[in-house]
């Protein structure tokens, strides 16, 4: 007998015939039961084919370091070629193109970002919007029930694998042989006996990714289609298929199990196989339907914002306008920081305010003077309307004036804005009440853009009858031309046309803050 070796207790029987007379009576020990069964784990462990453990000495034999260095030669490739491969959902997309039939995947490529971005040049919006959705539809269309099981459950699988590969085999060896290097198997191991207690952490951690693995799979179809998505190959398929019958004896004679019990003393551990079960469709759906809309908005608000920027330089030159104090994008900051939406028609203000004040006041001021005063009208209704139309825009301009300066520090809603954002810290229910504060004040605002458009509308309308009226040989509108243009001093058809494309570039421009507001 080895020096090692635990001697066998003779009173092991006596102890056990005691322990069932006990037990009958409902007086068993659960601690001698523990022991007992302990010992009827050696017993088993002794007599198995399987070379791993020494029950006497409580040994991991160099057998068990043997079989983990034959799994390591042939799953270390796998270990830097699929690093990280779950958590960059990099798998998960291989498994689910796998599936994807010829069809699917000319759709999938019709709904890449680079596909839309280059489609929506020379696509009208509306046509874009209209065929990602058909294409978005069809491709969604193919994931039925069926597909969708076989999908996550071939993740799960593959998964199954990437959490055994990921087991550090290495570290496990290193234990039986200082000198084992890590992924290069030119040397020659030389494994000895260690102690069970070394290892036995180290056989419960790779039960958790051993028993989940799915030695039925078929794997010479799953690493080949791995090896055509990574040009490369994974792991030698034969050497995997070569290795899973063992596995297989391995795991249904449960001896790893069994030396974990016995090198713990305790018959009752189990390890809790690691989850692979996830369901990888419906979040890829979810996924592509958000980048997709969003990458939509994102076409919508360039071209929103292009054709705003085109309209600008139009009426003003340039697209960058700045004629309000306190109404202002740099005001917003300090509502930002309260998560508050802030003042919401800056722009467009701006815009009208410029508009008004820069243009309206002077060039359409003399315009409508003139042909009010100097003209002889057909009808007082046409003049009238042209009146009140001019008179409503001065009104809005005033008004936005009015609107800008109640805002500053000193100015009515600035005062009740500002007291109101002071208090926010202290009292909660202060952030409501700033919330309908900046809702009055940006109704308000969008309630002067949309009397100006309508304003503007009608001012346009009747300039434009008078554009046509001036090509007519017996005038309709006015009937006085030639006086209204010596008064004037300068050709009125050229006047009139200039002055309406600008109304109509306003109008233009004020309209995507109407549709906006209105959407």
């Amino acid at each position: 007998m080895s020096k090692n070796e635990l001697p066998e207790d003779p009173a092991d029987g006596i102890a056990g015939f005691f322990q069932k007379i006990l037990g009958i009576f409902g007086m068993a020990d659960p601690e001698m039961d523990k022991k007992r069964l302990v010992r009827q784990i050696g017993k088993d462990l002794g007599h198995t084919r399987y070379r791993f453990y020494k029950p006497k000495t409580g040994e991991a034999l160099p057998g068990l370091a043997r079989f983990f260095y034959e799994c390591y030669k042939v799953i270390a490739p796998a270990q830097v070629l699929l690093t990280n491969a779950a958590q960059s959902g990099v798998l998960k997309s291989f498994v689910i193109e796998t599936f994807l039939s010829k069809e699917q995947r000319a759709l999938s490529e019709r709904l890449t970002d680079e596909f839309i971005k280059e489609k929506a040049k020379t696509v009208p919006l509306r046509d874009l919007q209209e065929s990602v959705k058909q294409d978005m539809l069809n491709f969604f269309s193919a994931f039925d029930a069926e597909k969708t099981m076989q999908i996550d459950n071939a993740y799960s699988t593959l998964l199954s694998f990437i959490n055994f590969m990921n087991f550090d085999f290495f570290f496990l060896l290193k234990k039986f042989d200082s000198n084992v290097a890590e992924r290069n198997f030119s040397y020659t191991p030389k494994f000895d006996a260690i102690s069970g207690d070394y290892v036995a952490d180290d056989l419960h951690d790779f039960l958790e990714v051993f028993l989940p693995l799915n030695l039925d799979a078929d794997w010479k179809r799953i690493f080949t289609a791995l090896k055509e998505y990574r040009n490369m190959d994974v792991i030698q398929v034969d050497a995997w298929v070569k290795l899973i019958p063992a596995l297989n004896d391995l795991r249904s004679s449960a001896v790893l199990e069994q030396i974990v019990r016995h090198v713990k003393k305790d018959p009752y551990i189990s390890a809790s196989p690691r989850l692979t079960g996830e369901r990888i469709v419906e979040p890829f759906i979810d996924k592509l339907k958000n980048q997709t809309s969003m990458l939509i908005q994102k076409i919508v608000q360039e071209r929103r914002n292009s054709k705003i920027d085109e309209l600008a330089k139009a009426v003003f030159g340039t697209s960058v306008v700045l004629r309000l104090k306190n109404y202002t994008d740099k005001a917003n900051s300090a509502y930002a920081k309260k998560l508050l939406g802030g003042y919401t028609q800056t722009q467009a203000l701006n815009y009208l305010k410029a508009y008004l004040i820069d243009y309206f006041k002077k060039d359409i001021r003399e315009l409508v003077d003139i042909l009010l005063i100097r003209g002889q009208w057909s009808t007082n209704i046409q003049s009238q309307q042209l009146s009140d139309g001019y008179h409503a825009l001065l009104e809005v301009s005033e008004g936005i004036l009015q609107f800008d300066d109640g805002l500053a520090d000193d100015g009515d809603m600035g005062t009740r804005l500002r007291s109101a954002m002071m208090k926010c810290d202290r009292d909660k229910e202060q952030i409501k009440f700033v919330r309908q504060l900046l809702k009055d004040v940006n109704d308000k605002a969008l309630a002067l853009v949309n009397k100006a458009a309508i304003n503007l509308i009608n001012v346009g309308r009747h300039i434009k009858s008078m554009i046509d009226d001036l090509g007519k040989s017996h005038h309709e509108v006015i009937l006085n031309w030639k006086e209204v243009e010596n008064a004037a001093g300068k050709p009125m058809k050229d006047t009139l046309t200039d002055i309406y494309k600008k109304i109509y570039y306003m109008v233009q421009l004020l309209q995507y803050y109407v549709k906006e507001d209105k959407e």
